[in-house]
């Protein structure tokens, strides 16, 4: 059936708008973008001028090259690398850990109404426990090593985790759940087709809260007990008086927390996008 011109005309202006709303948000991200750099470059600037004119104390808060060249000289002497693979690898295990026991047993207390009413009270308490006076527990338990600040990472990502996912089955729209009653559908139906896909986006975006908490409790956990990883060389700085030492630990702290969230904002953009 042929298309008429006007409505060939509307389908043509509605394609311009369109490509103008696309261009304006690339415009306003490239926008963004350059005032972070400007933002972040003018803040190093200042630090760097602040200590080269000794506005600061630069024995206590360095200044951007003197902790470049700390950072530069662990790497090329090899020092750096067992202290990052380490934290690192502690990192993504209770990261993956936290997400995956974290929504499994969000999915077994909605599962079970019966079961919610019991464990709720006993998660608002857990959560509320600073995760700190839990760690020598945990080294009692496992031992000072890697499963002790596992452990320590797990027991922040996992209640997080059981609470986000927990609450967002339950806001979940009630209209889908009686469509599918409706046509017979029993729980399982009802978690499949409606509870699921409606809560897929929070599920993942509770990815990039755990990114961090998953960094607080390795770090934590190295405070207590570690005798490797970048939280064992802030605690020697500390204790050696170090404090570019400390700095400089903490920048590739946060250069690869960054890093390893920006990879999870792109494994949300495709499965997002595939959905």
């Amino acid at each position: 059936m042929p298309v008429s011109g006007e409505e060939s005309d509307r389908k043509l202006w509605i394609k311009e708008k369109w490509l103008q709303h696309r261009k304006r948000k690339k415009r306003m991200a490239r926008q963004v973008l350059a005032t972070q750099l400007l933002l972040l470059l003018s803040l190093i600037g200042l630090w760097e001028l602040a200590g080269r004119l000794r506005w600061i104390d630069v024995l206590i808060f360095s200044y951007p090259s003197k902790v470049g060249a700390q950072i530069v000289k662990d790497i090329v002497t090899g020092e750096l690398w067992p202290h990052l693979f380490m934290t690192v690898g502690e990192t993504a295990v209770g990261f993956l850990l936290g997400t995956l026991v974290g929504t499994l047993i969000a999915v077994l207390i909605w599962w079970s109404p019966f079961l919610s009413k019991v464990l709720d009270p006993y998660m608002v308490v857990f959560n509320s426990m600073p995760k700190v006076a839990l760690g020598p527990i945990f080294i009692v338990l496992f031992g000072a090593g890697f499963t002790a600040i596992v452990v320590t990472t797990l027991s922040i990502t996992v209640i997080v985790t059981t609470l986000v996912v927990y609450n967002s089955f339950n806001e979940v729209d009630s209209n889908l759940i009686k469509v599918i009653r409706t046509f017979g559908g029993n729980r399982r139906d009802v978690f499949v087709k409606a509870i699921l896909p409606a809560s897929f986006p929070a599920i993942v975006s509770t990815l990039k809260v755990n990114v961090g908490m998953s960094w607080v409790g390795v770090i934590v956990g190295e405070f207590l007990v570690a005798k490797i990883g970048l939280g064992y060389l802030i605690v020697y700085g500390f204790q050696v008086f170090n404090f570019t030492l400390v700095l400089s630990s903490l920048v590739i702290i946060a250069v690869v927390a960054t890093a390893m969230y920006q990879m999870v904002v792109y494994v949300e953009r495709k499965l997002l996008k595939e959905r």
